[in-house]
């Protein structure tokens, strides 16, 4: 066999033959085994070693808290999404409902906080620059958590690498990156959700790494500990934001390898009978889906115990929901609907009320289809007498009084101002043509050929039979009777012919909730009746699993509805090469700003790393099937596996983004951002720092040498279960190289991270021409006059 050396090993062409290839491999063999029976064996590991790791990791910890609040009392107002989170921590501490597209577990953190220091919740952080002095807001204590949690995440970090066995300049370098850069600093000095997530899901990376290396003691008490812990940072990861569901694709991702290496009949530490099998899945079915399952489920528990009294979130949630809630309007103004009362209809999600007036739809729209010119009926967004509608009975003759209508009639609604009824027929609507015009017809056709076009059905949410119908309380579905199309209106407005009002239509997909709509109020019925007498009505309750789905539905269907544009929003491909950032705060009088940036020579030496991770890959696996091998096997393991593993975090952290539908921001990268670190380490390590010959090879040889196969089994299982520290792989081998080239990434990081600090940390504010210079791509900066 021929062989050439390496800096990684021995390249070895591979070739099939007969008996000519097993006596080559025979003679190869022994002089192989030559060579690792006198080469150097390895020194476990020294306490000096250790303290070396220590000392790093203090000063890179305490370092992290100095940059993270180094000034966080400035700027004393205001920034940013602070007036979404703030206000929310607010409204816990009042106890009042509110609704947000996100888990409560980061917000229930800042309420903890405020809690802690005696906050109120007085302040509601209504608008960007309000002054937090001014209104007595603890906010250096808001700032405080997110901050706490940004610095320990870059302790986790240098854990994840150290636990992983790499070297310390390989910690240094991943860590590194991580504490000096300026989008990490700036995300977490602020009442922001990220420092949470980013936290939990740099802990769950850790914890499983700390239970994958208790494989070989499966079912003890550290593997026990170890999988739980990685189940509980999952869930406080998609407890905060639902993009850390990306985190449990990743353990995921690599559970289903564990497994599947499991099933293997030929595995090192011998074949598991299925029974066997079996436990390790429940265990991990377990760990990491019921146990953070449940965790998920606990918060939401906190969330609705808290949040009792009545609040902006009552609109999003059912009138079943908002009965829950103490002082609520609903329980306050509902009022039984009668026959022959005027009401006005509004829509639940646009606000519009149901309009029509004499003006007539053009007998051809723009694409050239015709419309029946019928009487507008349109949404229309203020309180006026074109929105009033008095409720009829199905039947011309039915003209008893006092009858109250309920859940399922069939009803006409008379336009009093014109006096015509509501139909719909089977014309396309302006902007739908799938969907049902709606106009209105005179008394007399409404009673005579188009009686049945002008019936609609009273479809309640979720009620039940004989339920009485009442204003502001029944969100209900008008269901034109013939057709089965919904009453549905959305906010692209009609052209000038429509008064740029709303379209009205009938929508054939009758389950969106776009198409609930409630009574407001009820026009005809005097204030001091005695319908409108609000008696004493006590609060109701609802399982927790039925609020839970329902503010589950919620969440899912307004957290798609962000698609709108904004003006720093940005897309996937322009993250990893930090093409634009976010303008957070700018104060002119100063000159100061916050601008949302990553650290540019940072994230371009990360994303560099990582397509020449993908290089390395591929060329390995071309070289592999040209028959050479130009790696050992603890080296490739540890590129495919470990280094993997990494890779795997970046990847599924960030692709996902590419088929999201809604507003995209800089800071979605940042859990990527650090995935991609974690990969630069090991990368650097890889290139720069040549493992020693393999110490379970040498004691596998040294075995099959002094007496046979049972030794160098014994010698197999023996290391299979110890996991190599550095000290050990680079036993004999210099790391110079490995810190010549940490240095240099570091300098070069750090000169970047002090350059771009006054966009950072906010001040000191900067000229034009300083402003200027740091546009290095074409950042949007603000330039004060």
């Amino acid at each position: 066999m021929a062989a050439t050396s390496t800096p990684q090993g021995t390249l070895r062409q591979r070739n099939v033959g007969g008996s000519t290839k097993k006596a080559k491999d025979g003679a190869s063999s022994d002089a192989e085994l030559d060579k690792l029976v006198t080469a150097p064996t390895a020194k476990p590991p020294s306490k000096g070693s250790e303290r070396d790791y220590k000392i790093v990791f203090v000063f890179m910890t305490a370092f992290a808290f100095v940059t993270r609040f180094w000034g966080i009392s400035h700027p004393n107002e205001v920034v940013f999404d602070e007036v979404h989170f703030g206000k929310f921590a607010s409204y816990y501490l009042e106890k009042t409902y509110f609704f947000d597209v996100h888990p409560p577990f980061g917000k229930l953190l800042f309420a903890f906080m405020g809690w802690l220091v005696g906050y109120d919740g007085h302040f509601h952080f209504e608008n960007i620059g309000d002054s937090y002095i001014t209104n007595r807001v603890p906010y250096v204590a808001f700032r405080s958590l997110p901050a706490i949690l940004g610095a320990l995440t870059v302790s986790v970090v240098y854990l994840i690498m150290w636990e992983s066995g790499y070297s310390l300049p390989a910690c240094i370098v991943a860590a590194g990156l991580v504490l000096l850069d300026n989008a990490h600093i700036g995300q977490t000095r602020l009442i922001l959700l990220d420092a949470t997530l980013i936290f939990a899901m740099a802990c769950s990376l850790l914890a499983y790494i700390k239970f994958y290396k208790m494989r070989h003691e499966p079912f003890s008490r550290k593997w026990w500990k170890w999988l739980i812990l990685t189940g509980f940072a999952l869930s406080c990861d998609i407890s905060t934001k639902y993009v850390g569901l990306f985190a449990f694709i990743t353990i995921g991702c690599a559970v289903a390898i564990d497994l599947w290496d499991l099933l293997d009949i030929k595995r090192p530490g011998g074949a598991l009978s299925l029974p066997e099998f079996s436990k390790h899945f429940a265990a991990r079915a377990f760990g990491l889906i019921i146990v953070p399952f449940l965790f998920y489920l606990f918060w939401f528990q906190v969330h609705f115990s808290i949040l009792t009294r009545s609040g902006p979130g009552d609109d999003f949630m059912t009138p079943e929901f908002q009965e829950t809630l103490s002082d609520n309007v609903m329980l306050a103004n509902a009022v039984t609907i009668d026959y022959y009362d005027t009401i006005t209809l509004k829509h639940k999600d646009t606000k519009a009320y149901l309009h029509s007036h004499a003006d007539r739809y053009p007998l051809r729209y723009d694409d050239g289809r015709v419309s029946s010119q019928g009487q507008q009926v349109t949404g229309y967004p203020f309180n006026d007498t074109n929105n009033h509608w008095q409720v009829l009975p199905a039947g011309a003759d039915d003209q008893k009084l006092g009858r109250h209508v309920k859940n399922h009639d069939l009803v006409r609604l008379r336009h009093l101002v014109t006096d015509t009824i509501l139909l719909s027929h089977d014309v396309a609507s302006p902007y739908f043509p799938t969907n049902q015009e709606f106009t209105t017809v005179p008394v007399a056709d409404a009673y005579g050929d188009r009686a049945a076009d002008s019936l609609f059905e009273i479809r309640i949410e979720h009620g039940k039979a004989n339920q009485e119908f009442k204003s502001v309380s029944s969100h209900f579905k008008l269901i034109h009777n013939p057709s089965k199309v919904a009453m549905w209106t959305h906010t692209k407005p009609l052209p000038e012919w429509g008064h740029k009002q709303q379209e009205i239509n009938g929508n054939k997909q009758i389950a969106p909730s776009s198409n609930v709509w409630l009574v407001d109020d009820i026009p005809s019925l005097p204030a001091d009746h005695m319908r409108r007498e609000r008696p004493t009505k006590q609060v109701k309750t609802l399982p927790f699993l039925r609020k839970w789905f329902e503010l589950q539905r919620s969440m899912f269907w307004h957290n798609n509805q962000l698609t709108a544009s904004h003006p720093y929003a940005s897309l996937p491909f322009q993250w990893p090469f930090l093409l634009r950032g976010v303008s957070f705060w700018t104060h002119n009088e100063t000159r100061q700003q916050i601008y949302f940036l990553g650290n540019p020579i940072g994230w371009w030496i990360a994303s560099s790393v990582l397509a020449i991770y993908a290089g390395i890959i591929l060329a390995d696996q071309f070289s592999l099937r040209r028959g050479m091998d130009a790696l050992d096997h603890r080296s490739r393991s540890r590129l495919y596996n470990s280094t993997g593993f990494f890779f795997l975090a970046w990847a599924t952290h960030y692709f996902p983004f590419y088929v999201m539908g809604r507003q995209l921001f800089l800071h979605h990268y940042l859990p990527a951002h650090v995935a991609s670190c974690l990969v630069t380490g090991a990368l650097v390590e890889f290139v720069f720092s040549p493992d020693a010959v393999e110490p379970q090879a040498s004691q596998q040889a040294a075995a099959a040498s002094s007496g046979g196969k049972k030794e160098a089994a014994t010698a197999t299982a023996t290391t299979s279960k110890h996991h190599l520290t550095a000290r050990e792989r680079f036993a004999g081998q210099s790391q110079t190289g490995s810190w010549i080239a940490a240095l240099v990434i570091l300098a070069a990081v750090a000169g970047s991270w002090y350059f771009f600090l006054p966009l950072t940390y906010g001040y000191p504010g900067l000229s034009v021409d300083q402003v200027l210079r740091r546009k290095w791509l074409g950042y949007d900066l603000h330039f004060a006059k």
